[in-house]
């Protein structure tokens, strides 16, 4: 399958730009291998692949947590540098209990407001503006490991976005999430103007969320294209391990089937 092209004369610059990345684990062979990447500002772009295919692996390398063994990484035109904190580029865990860790959410909230230089009373209005906004209100003075699952995945995206990051990645981001709040995450991206790197296992969740794709295996990038092209692709997708999203395969009405049937006869 042919890569994405941006449209020739676009002249939007580059949010994000991945040149010939290469990264191995001590003692490991490498996980990526000479990954090339470009994203534009307001991009929605799903990651899929196997697991071990470097999805979180690519997070950690964006965030500078992880240093490549080769290659290079820009963000909005600066490099990303080891170790150093960039206030463009928002990272939401796979698991919201490595996220939160002060005594309430209004604290876990304040803390990257804080740290950027906002004062008490500016970080409250905004946190209480945005818990208003999101619906989640209610939970500002809980402390974060009394929440579910799902409430403790949603406060983690919070704590991230509220930071307004030109760029936000979020690593399997509907995990534990029942339907409610899972319909509320789709709208909640779907309206969001930033630039979105979204890993998941989740097809169907991709395809409401993100309308480019990018398919990940044996450490390279094997597809990058339109979500609906490549997922609905069904002998590629099950060449990588996957099945062609449900609501992708043509349905046929059981009732008009028998009709027709009916008719035939």
């Amino acid at each position: 399958m042919k890569p994405y092209k941006t449209e020739s004369g676009n002249q939007r610059s580059t949010h994000v730009a991945v040149k010939k990345l290469a990264f191995s684990y001590p003692g490991e062979q490498l996980v990526l291998k000479g990954v090339d990447l470009e994203m534009l500002p307001g991009e929605k772009v799903g990651i899929i692949g196997p697991n071990g295919s470097g999805k979180t692996t690519l997070f950690l390398l964006f965030a500078g947590i992880l240093a490549p063994a080769s290659g290079s990484i820009s963000i909005l035109g600066n490099p990303v540098r080891t170790g150093s904190f960039n206030s463009n580029l928002g990272f939401v865990f796979q698991n919201p209990d490595d996220q939160l860790f002060c005594p309430t959410v209004r604290d876990d909230l304040a803390f990257g407001l804080l740290n950027l230089g906002y004062s008490k009373e500016e970080s409250d209005s905004v946190i209480d503006k945005y818990l208003n906004s999101v619906g989640l209100t209610d939970l500002a003075e809980r402390p974060p490991h009394n929440l579910s699952g799902g409430e403790k995945r949603m406060i983690s995206i919070a704590g991230v976005t509220i930071m307004n990051p030109a760029i936000v990645m979020l690593d399997e981001p509907e995990s534990s999430l029942d339907s409610r709040a899972r319909r509320h995450l789709i709208d909640f991206l779907g309206e969001s103007e930033k630039s979105l790197l979204i890993a998941s296992h989740d097809l169907e969740f991709l395809l409401e969320t993100c309308d480019r794709i990018v398919v990940l295996d044996k450490g390279r990038i094997c597809a990058d294209g339109p979500s609906k092209k490549i997922m609905g692709d069904e002998s590629f997708m099950n060449s990588h391990g996957f099945e062609k999203p449900h609501s992708l395969v043509p349905h046929v009405n059981q009732h008009h089937r028998n009709s027709y049937r009916e008719h035939s006869q």
